[in-house]
């Protein structure tokens, strides 16, 4: 009984100091999170302009679902989140997997593959531009030296017809699949994005223990079965954690889209995910309150899927 009251006592003593520690990230948490998000829910719920503000209870919502332009905006916003967080983690894991078996000029090349990271997203969105240029781009004057008629020339990012389309010769509908413009923008966050990646795989690769892989070597495993029995599992916790940030960062993409497109819809809103929907509703058509309905769509679906993730993925995650 003695020893609990010790215990009891020695734990509140930690509440101050650990109170102290964590304020100002609840503060920000709360002011910058919680509060914008229980806003959005509020304004949601009403509608009309000026003072004749009223209650509309579920209506935003119903035209928001009833809107066959936000459910194209999903479907881009499914095809950019299923273009980009595979093939980052796939690129991601085998430059990691090279540099942690590279014994001379590992730091400079991790720094290299993390530089795209840290460069402003308008800056790298601008050199992309003008590389990617119909007309003046250095990628078509390229093309254009192979002997390429100028008028089969690329549009990238001004092209809105499906990039399956274009590759097949007409063969798939233009409305199947990612346009080329949004193709652009998903190549450009695999390169943007990857560098930090690799910085996290190539810790989670140095935390395996040697011996482990070692020992498999000697039962006469090979690199595959290594890599699948060994270096996999015990990777897993650094790929679950990756999985969650990246697909909820895709589902929030909007810096590239606006960025690389001018204003995010693209060529006939061919790029127009959820993201650049709700901004367009709020600052471009000033309907907040739809928007509002719009965003708070958004969040429960990103919730809704991270618990999935949770749910299943999760089940895979080996700890120990």
């Amino acid at each position: 009984m003695r020893g609990f009251v010790k215990y009891i006592t020695r734990t509140h003593k930690d509440i101050p100091i650990a109170a102290v520690l964590l304020a100002p990230s609840i503060v920000l948490l709360g002011v910058f999170g919680i509060a914008p998000l229980f806003m959005s829910i509020y304004l949601s719920l009403l509608d009309g302009r000026g003072a004749a503000v009223h209650f509309a209870g579920l209506a935003n919502y119903y035209h928001v679902l009833q809107n066959e332009g936000f459910w194209e905006s999903v479907l881009v916003t499914i095809y950019y989140v299923a273009g980009t967080v595979p093939i980052t983690l796939a690129i991601s894991y085998m430059i990691a997997s090279g540099l942690f078996h590279m014994l001379r000029f590992r730091g400079l090349f991790r720094t290299l593959y993390f530089l795209p990271y840290v460069t402003s997203v308008v800056a790298a969105a601008t050199i992309w531009r003008v590389l990617l240029h119909p007309q003046f781009g250095p990628l078509n004057t390229l093309i254009g030296h192979l002997g390429v008629d100028m008028a089969s020339y690329p549009q990238w990012l001004n092209e809105p017809k499906g990039a399956l389309h274009l590759v097949t010769g007409g063969f798939i509908p233009s409305r199947v699949g990612p346009s080329l413009a949004l193709c652009c923008i998903i190549l450009f966050d695999i390169w943007h994005n990857s560098g930090f990646m690799v910085v996290i795989l190539l810790a989670g690769l140095t935390a395996i223990p040697k011996e482990l892989e070692e020992a498999a070597t000697i039962d006469g495993a090979g690199w595959l079965h290594r890599t699948r029995h060994v270096v996999l599992p015990l990777l897993s916790p650094t790929l679950f954690f990756l999985l969650i940030v990246s697909v909820i960062r895709a589902f929030q993409g909007f810096n590239s889209f606006y960025a690389l497109t001018g204003d995010g819809r693209g060529p006939y809103d061919s790029t127009q995910n959820v993201t650049v929907f709700i901004f367009s509703n709020l600052y471009v058509y000033q309907r907040v309150y739809y928007g509002a309905a719009a965003a708070t769509l958004l969040a429960v679906a990103i919730v809704l899927l991270t618990l999935v993730q949770w749910r299943y993925a999760g089940r895979r995650v080996h700890y120990e």
